[in-house]
């Protein structure tokens, strides 16, 4: 995997149908929450679909993944039930957590989908043991657990990484950094943008991917995931992304003043769902797009 991949048609279609899958629903959740069908907080992954999907998109069907109350994209990427995700934001018994959970608790273990945690840094723990399981195991699989720039402020997540290192764990760490912990920008709370160094000191391969490229994104991820798989141990991967609406709910909060248009400006001139359409022919574009059933 690597750059090839921007030429394959094959793999284009595939990524931009789950980058696009998933904006579209996102964007009809954010039309619905204001009526209060939705019974629970939304926390939208607009913007900072890529991660999800260039990661899942390296996995086996039968490797598991953890997400965040952020955690639509991870659901979806890994093949989640979309029909028993908004059963779920209804508050219905038809719900992945039948209807218990809402819309910061998905759960699917029959596609691999360990859960979502509404706890910052709670599910990197969950994640961790769950990963020693499948060590003992023994069948090769790998565990993905997903985190914000903000809980990796917890300790819980530190303790967490010297554990898998220490016990060569099958787990890759992704830090979806999208510079923002609620309202306190990441320049505000780390004295040094290091995140990536830090991890690194547990001996452990870590790296950095700034561009959001899907296609980067993706082939770093299969890099990391075959040395996992290989026995070396757990990895780290942050990816710079950005959510263009507001921490919980379906607005802009631009004018809170904590963050300014221009992020968000620059953000979206390298949108990876614009980028793919512009890549794949009108005819594939159209067979790639997602049905509109969930509308």
């Amino acid at each position: 995997m690597g750059t090839a991949d921007v030429n394959d048609q094959e793999t284009i279609a595939r990524l931009y149908r789950g980058l696009a899958r998933i904006r579209r629903v996102e964007e009809r959740v954010a039309d619905i929450y204001p009526t209060d069908k939705i019974k629970s907080p939304i926390h939208l992954s607009i913007g900072q679909e890529a991660v999800a999907v260039g990661i899942c998109d390296a996995l086996r069907a039968d490797d598991v993944v953890s997400g965040t109350y952020r955690g639509h994209a991870t659901y979806l990427a890994k093949g989640g039930d979309l029909p028993a995700m908004l059963a779920e934001m209804f508050g219905k018994v038809g719900g992945c957590a039948r209807g218990k959970g809402g819309s910061m608790h998905l759960v699917g273990l029959e596609q691999g989908i360990l859960g979502c945690s509404a706890v910052v840094g709670s599910n990197v723990p969950v994640a961790a043991g769950y990963s020693l399981a499948l060590k003992r195991r023994g069948r090769g699989q790998v565990v993905v657990v997903f985190y914000g720039d903000g809980a990796s402020e917890e300790g819980g997540v530190y303790e967490t990484l010297n554990f898998a290192a220490l016990h060569k764990l099958p787990i890759l760490f992704v830090c979806e950094n999208n510079f923002l912990a609620i309202h306190e920008p990441l320049t505000r709370r780390w004295a040094a943008d290091q995140l990536t160094e830090r991890v690194a000191t547990f001996g452990m391969p870590a790296r950095r991917i700034v561009s959001g490229d899907v296609f980067e994104i993706r082939a770093a991820a299969a890099a990391l995931i075959d040395g996992i798989r290989a026995g070396s141990g757990p990895a780290f991967l942050e990816c710079h992304t950005y959510r263009w609406r507001e921490h919980v709910g379906p607005a802009e909060d631009y004018a809170a003043g904590y963050r300014a248009r221009a992020d968000l400006e620059a953000w979206q001139d390298k949108d990876q769902v614009a980028r793919l359409a512009a890549l794949l022919p009108d005819a594939a574009r159209s067979r790639s797009t997602p049905t509109s059933r969930w509308r």
